[in-house]
């Protein structure tokens, strides 16, 4: 072979090599400033295909009530140290509401450098409300405020955080509680109603900021109900010692007939909620969350500890049926949204990135739905690792895990562990108008690629990721 004709062929095979990675490298960049709800692919589940985002309404018409609040906050965030705050604290402050009541918070950003949003985790707001940079608001710069409007209409445990740079921002400390009570309050209430916020600083796990054992002080025979809140990027063991305990909620929903377990731990996923009620026995009670942390509920600072208990609650099986409100069977969407993990390119960088459908970010599936659907959802995770899967402005129903149906209470989610190789089968009704995000609760994961949406027919968005607002939704 010449000299010539080699020549030729080395170039032939370099192009045959360069040209397709080229070709997925131009393909994979994303625009500066891009609206969200236009890229990807549209999934209509099966249903009527409607007409994408075009029909007039904008998520700036899907706003909370006007009228006096019935609980005003205000916040302020800064950056502080090597960490966010608001008010000066982190957690931020916590945040009680009842039943019903309209809550109006106004966010300042003092010197946040990114901005800022707060996005409240599990509450059913409007979706103007929902604090997601670039998708349902603009970052607020420092020197900016946005005010936030809804009311709570479902009792439970909730958290707010940011959902600008939440990768950062969140783990840095731009989080707070907050907690809905019934109103009017059920009888038998409660007589200690603590939140449990646990968070990782700096390597150190924490309860409510604090490292190490807290304690409540109260008297033996007290009844509680402790307020569990997972706010790191992976899921935690959670039991009691010293006294046998109920789960009363999921995810800010009660737990039809609850039963006592003892000697078993209950996970609660990144980004979820659980509420324990137990007892406080003469030695008093430790709310254990791993890593030797702790709060003790007593008389005293101190009580018996436990390690942590072989068992894990199955709550797939626990508590009793109760009526869901809707058929699942009945199904007019249908969707499947599988976590998978392959070599690509993400905005021009070459890596091991995750999946959803085979699709790499940004060409995503934008599952489309319509007001009034009865939406079936399976969520299949073949990545490696386990994903807290997060869908905002709703709250789902788990049918089955790897095809064993559910036996127990309606065991509802805004956020599900789906663990490598599980599959599990959701159902909601699509009740809230809007564009919302539904990604994994891991943030690093999500600024990684791991974010779809669901979003209704009709309604499109004003605002765009990137721009002059520097909108970083994960």
């Amino acid at each position: 072979m010449s000299a010539r004709l080699r020549l030729v062929v080395a170039v032939v095979a370099a192009l045959a090599v360069l040209g397709p990675l080229g070709w997925f490298w131009q393909r994979s960049l994303v625009p500066d400033s891009y609206d969200m709800a236009a890229m990807g692919y549209p999934d209509d589940g099966g249903g009527p295909p409607g007409h994408g985002h075009a029909g007039g309404l904008s998520v700036t018409d899907l706003t909370g009530p006007s009228g006096p609040a019935d609980v005003s906050v205000a916040l302020t965030a800064r950056r502080e140290g090597a960490g966010y705050t608001l008010n000066h604290v982190s957690p931020g402050p916590e945040i009680r509401a009842r039943q019903g009541q309209l809550v109006e918070v106004r966010l300042v950003n003092e010197s946040v450098p990114d901005g800022v949003t707060l996005h409240w985790h599990g509450v059913d707001v409007p979706n103007a409300e929902d604090g997601v940079a670039g998708v349902t608001q603009d970052a607020v710069p420092r020197g900016g405020s946005h005010v936030y409007r809804f009311v709570v209409r479902d009792a439970g445990t909730y958290w707010y955080h940011s959902h600008q740079v939440g990768h950062e921002q969140v783990r840095l400390g731009l989080f707070g509680a907050l907690v809905v009570t019934p109103a009017p309050a059920p009888q038998p209430g409660f007589d200690a109603d603590p939140v449990v916020a646990v968070h990782t600083y700096g390597g150190r796990r924490t309860v409510n900021g604090r490292p190490g054992v807290g304690h409540l002080a109260a008297r033996p025979g007290v009844s509680v109900r402790a307020r569990v809140i997972n706010t790191d990027a992976g899921p935690i063991r959670v039991w009691v010692s010293g006294a046998a305990y109920r789960v009363e909620a999921v995810d800010g929903r009660d737990v039809h007939e609850p039963t006592p377990v003892s000697d078993t731990a209950v996970l609660v996923t990144a980004g979820g909620r659980i509420d324990v009620a137990f007892t406080v026995p003469d030695t008093g009670a430790r709310v254990e969350v791993g890593a030797g942390t702790a709060l003790v509920v007593g008389p005293g600072p101190d009580a018996p500890a436990t390690a942590q208990p072989r068992a894990t609650l199955d709550l797939l099986g626990y508590g009793t049926p109760a009526p869901l409100g809707f058929d699942p069977a009945k199904a007019t969407r249908v969707f499947r949204y599988e976590v998978g993990r392959r070599p690509g390119f993400l905005d021009g960088r070459p890596g091991l990135w995750w999946t959803v459908n085979g699709h790499l970010f940004p060409d995503l599936p934008m599952f489309m739905v319509t007001t009034g659907d009865v939406v079936r959802m399976t969520i299949a995770n073949t990545s490696g690792e386990v994903h807290p899967m997060h869908l905002h402005g709703h709250h789902a129903v788990v049918l089955s895990r790897n095809g064993a149906a559910a036996t127990g209470s309606p065991w509802w989610v805004d956020s599900l562990d789906v663990g490598d190789d599980e599959t599990y089968e959701i159902a909601f009704v699509a009740d809230n108008p809007g564009i919302w995000v539904d990604h994994c609760h891991n943030l690093q994961h999500a600024a990684e690629g791991l974010l779809a949406h669901l979003a209704y027919h009709g309604v499109s968005t004003p605002y765009r990721v990137g721009g002059a607002a520097g909108n970083q939704p994960e």
